[in-house]
């Protein structure tokens, strides 16, 4: 196991009812502006929720953060934030909206360009500002870590940054308010997660032992439990038990003293900019070509993933690396979630789009061992064809 460092500073505040709380956990005089998506915050009462257990305390609302937030959208909410003097940010909805208010955040206190806190990866950022999130779709974890992705339009580009600073100071997780979600994104949030785990999972082997329990562990549970939250909507339990995988997914904690992949991602968020499809679907594509492109780098974990978490042991190396693959792409289907890119439409006139994106972003090396370099990429892509 390599050395680490682990610092999570975040409150969780679970269970149903839990948006009451609110006002133990925001200042009594702070001036709060919230942060959401769209009409799902008002329509299903949860909006009106959240502003009376703010009480008295001063609210500005910013809407329309789109599921894949954009720079232009997130600088108008700077904006507000400048004009009204607002001192506490309150993200309402899922992983987009939490992204977009951890860059508003910092955007707002940022000196300089806000721009460069994208271009640098976070590392220029020496201050933010505080906020909390009230989480109405699990998905991406962004809840409980300090990682954001936005994109900007007019580059056609799709951006992360990390910052020590832009950890929510709580976040409220309530399984109930999950039900109202459509079948899609639910299906999304299950498969998101599944991926943020194998991309800290799924690389090679370092005597990580807890690491490696405690992400099949996860896996294993949205195996089972995924399919359950299409066919049992109204079932508190599996809901609360995947909101709380997928928190748990991506809170750093599977993710310390190992090595982490995410060329999945950085992969996948092209087809997002590019395509506007949904980002869980976009790595839902891109996973099973990985594992079998690189099947050699990874063969140690993947012989692993497949006794382990699918029960496969029989027949040579490559036979179970190839049931292990093709049962991952099977639970995506099951979820409702197509795997292939001629399933959305593209083809391979496609993938020549994409190499150019990666190759203008500095995405010329990626993975685990910086390894997968265009070529491979392309190669990645060609398989989901």
């Amino acid at each position: 196991m390599f050395s680490f460092d682990y610092y999570n500073p975040t409150h969780i505040s679970f269970g149903k009812g839990k948006i009451a709380e609110l006002d133990n956990l925001v200042a009594k005089d702070a001036k709060v502006l919230i942060l959401f998506g769209g009409n799902s915050a008002k329509s299903t009462g949860t909006l009106d929720e959240v502003k009376t257990a703010l009480g008295q305390r001063k609210v500005v609302e910013f809407g329309g953060i789109e599921p894949n937030p954009t720079y232009e959208t997130l600088m108008q909410a700077v904006s507000i934030i400048k004009e009204q003097d607002i001192d506490f940010l309150l993200a309402v909805g899922g992983g987009s909206v939490i992204d977009g208010t951890k860059f508003v955040a910092a955007a707002a206190l940022f000196e300089g360009e806000p721009w460069d806190i994208l271009l640098s990866w976070g590392t220029k950022v020496t201050k933010a500002m505080p906020f909390g999130s009230v989480l109405t779709l699990p998905a991406t974890g962004s809840e409980m870590n300090s990682a954001s992705v936005v994109t900007r339009k007019e580059y056609q580009a799709k951006l992360s940054f990390m910052s020590n600073h832009v950890y929510p100071k709580f976040s409220v997780l309530d399984p109930s308010k999950t039900f109202t979600l459509p079948e899609r994104q639910v299906a999304n949030g299950v498969v998101d997660a599944f991926i943020h785990i194998t991309e800290q999972y799924l690389t090679y082997p370092v005597n990580a032992a807890v690491q490696d329990r405690f992400a099949e562990g996860l896996l294993q549970t949205l195996i089972e439990l995924g399919p359950k939250a299409l066919s049992e909507p109204n079932d508190f339990d599996v809901r609360a038990n995947l909101m709380w995988v997928a928190t748990l997914a991506l809170n750093g904690l599977i993710g310390r003293g190992v090595p982490q992949d995410w060329a999945t991602h950085m992969i996948g968020h092209e087809l997002t900019a590019l395509y506007n499809i949904d980002h869980a679907r976009t790595i839902a594509i891109v996973l099973p070509g990985m594992l079998d492109c690189r099947r050699e780098g990874k063969q140690a974990k993947l012989l692993q993933y497949a006794e382990r978490v699918w029960g496969i042991t029989d027949g040579s190396v490559d036979d179970i690396i190839d049931a292990a693959i093709a049962k991952t792409r099977a639970f995506f289907e099951t979820m409702g979630i197509q795997t292939r890119l001629t399933d959305y439409g593209l083809d391979a006139s496609s993938i020549n789009q994409v190499m150019a994106q990666l190759e203008a972003h500095g995405m010329t090396a990626l993975g685990e061992k910086k390894d997968v370099d265009l070529a491979m990429s392309r190669k990645i892509l060609e398989r989901n064809l």
